[in-house]
Parts: structure tokens; sequence; C-alpha cells
């Protein structure tokens, strides 16, 4: 068991609110970032390693579901929601089909089979991976989905908090990390069909290139997290998904890191690496402005063509191994 200080401060505010379940009435699309509104004060930490999370728990997370002909929508990898049309994942997710209209973000979800009554699943307007992306190293490993139609927050549903340069996040061994994800629990295993969620430690990158660790493979674009001994890290259907550190000073989450790759899952000396998001503030934030300007200028058109013909639109509502491919045939 673990106490997460800045959920106990967001209690604190839902209790004085009068409040003891969730609400799906629609917040700003203004509202502050990083809040797990319906978390429990004291809560524990499959992921490997991990336990089911409590239902709202990561209200940033995302599953990322590719078509397959014969079997339909799949989950692939995970994501992080940062605004009202913006997701971000890793580029390995989308190696091997980078089209959007074989793509859906599903929100709000917390049991893969049986979506919630805040579950919702949004389109693909656009996929924009890092032009250099390399698939040999991991590097610049991150991509940006950018949805049709703006996602409505509520307690299920919320952006993360991305580390800009205007927050100071001291990083240590004292700082309250979590991943989470629907990925295997195990090396071969399946994947969970509940949200899991574990706490990691960030390990110091002179260390994690060691000697029988990477032996120099995590360049400073890229950190691990996990524990020397193994037993806790993401696995293959985590990729994509967020590594999330408390910040006290705003009992506010941030996106820390993207899962991107490792060797096996759990082993010692072998943590999960991670895309460094600080060391991508540049290419986040010129993406996310491109994508607001896209996203109202698609806007006017519909508009203008609703207003001149009357016409009805309808919006027709990959992981890590090395956190692998396994999911979709070559």
């Amino acid at each position: 068991m673990w106490p997460s200080l800045c959920a106990a401060a967001l209690v604190v505010v839902l209790l004085q609110a009068g409040g003891s379940t969730g609400s799906l009435a629609p917040r700003s699309s203004t509202s502050t970032c990083g809040e797990r509104v319906l978390v429990d004060m004291i809560s524990g930490p499959r992921i490997v390693g991990g336990h089911d999370a409590q239902l709202g728990a990561w209200p940033w997370q995302v599953s990322l579901q590719v078509y397959q002909y014969g079997v339909g929508f799949k989950h692939l990898c995970g994501g992080s929601l940062v605004n009202e049309y913006s997701v971000l994942t890793a580029a390995h997710c989308v190696r091997r089909q980078v089209d959007p209209y074989y793509w859906r973000v599903v929100i709000g979800l917390h049991d893969i089979s049986r979506p919630e009554r805040h579950t919702v699943k949004h389109s693909v307007r656009e996929i924009i991976v890092h032009s250099e992306f390399r698939i040999e190293t991991f590097e610049n490993d991150i991509a940006l989905f950018k949805l049709y139609k703006s996602v409505s927050y509520n307690d299920y549903i919320q952006p993360i908090c991305l580390p800009f340069i205007h927050i100071h996040l001291n990083i240590n061994n004292q700082t309250k990390c979590f991943i989470s994800g629907w990925g295997s629990i195990s090396e071969k295993g399946e994947g969970s069909p509940i949200l899991q969620e574990a706490q990691v430690d960030i390990v110091p990158s002179d260390i994690c290139n060691g000697f029988e660790w990477y032996e120099g493979m995590v360049n400073n674009n890229m950190f691990c997290a996990g524990f020397e001994s193994g037993g806790i890290d993401s696995c293959q259907g985590d990729s994509g998904g967020p590594l999330v550190c408390c910040h006290l000073d705003t009992s506010k989450y941030y996106l820390i890191g993207i899962t991107s790759f490792g060797f096996g899952c759990g082993r010692p000396k072998l943590p999960g690496i991670y895309v460094r998001v600080s060391r991508y503030r540049r290419w986040i934030k010129a993406r996310l402005l491109l994508a607001s300007k896209a996203t109202r200028t698609l806007s006017i058109t519909l508009a203008l063509i609703l207003l001149t013909v009357g016409w009805t639109h309808t919006s027709f509502d990959y992981t890590r191994d090395i956190r692998g491919f396994s999911e979709i045939a070559a």
C-alpha cells in the first residue's frame, strides 16, 4: 500500500464539496490538468507486478485501438490525453499502421471488455510521428494523435499536465511516480482486461547504462524506471502509455515519460525505458499549436457547409518489445 499525497489533497477537495462518487457533468475545456478526482487517499501499487487500478484513477489514460479485418478494433497501445483534441503516445505503436482511418481512441475506459457509461470513442483525424524516429534504437519514439471531435472533460476524463518549463519538477527517489496500462501481466502472458497500475522508481541514467544493465543504450532523450530487482515493469500492450509523477507543490500529476521499450518485462537490472517528455517540449508545443489551428479551420469549414447546403455531418465513430508487435500479423 502506498499513500499518495497528491491524491490526498484531491480527496479533501472532493469531501469538502460533499461528493463521493464520480460525476459525468461536463467540465470546461480550460479545466486544470493532472487531477485525480476519484482516487482514494490510500491505494495499492498488472502491468507486471502491479494491480487493478481503481475506476477513474488515471483519467488521462487512453486505449489506442487499431482495426483488424475479421476481428474489429483491438487494443494495441496506451496513450495520454493532453488536451481536448490531442493524445501523446509512442511512435513505434504506429509503425505498421499509420493511416488514422484504422485507429480509434477510447477514453474513460477501465475494463477493456466492458465499456462504462462514461467511456467515449473518438475517430482519429491525423497521426503525427516524430520525423527522426528510429525503430532500430527507439530514438525519438513519440507521436501525436489528433482527434476529429473535442473531448468533454468530467471526473473520469481529464488531461495530464505536461512538464513545461515554468514548473520545476525535482524528480528523485522520493518522488511518487506511476505507470498504468492494459498490457501483459507477465513477460509472455496475456494482457489484462482491467487497467493496471504500479509505482516505480526513476533509475539514474549512469546506473541504468552500467554493466549488466543497458550498457550505454539509454541516451539523454530517454530514462529508465523500475527496480534493480525487477518484478514491477511495463510490458507488451503498455507501449505509448504514461509514466506520471506527483508534484507535491501543485498537487498535480505530470507526464514525465512515455512507455517505449525494454528487454523482456520485469527482469532484474533491465527496467523499462521511457521517452523523456521534457526533452520534447518544443516538438509537442508546435504540434499542439498546429492541431489547434487545424481544428478551428475545420470547424469553420463545416459550419459554412452546414449553413450553405444544410448538409449533416456524421463522423464515423501498436507495444513494448521489444515491448512487441505480437498483436498484429506482419
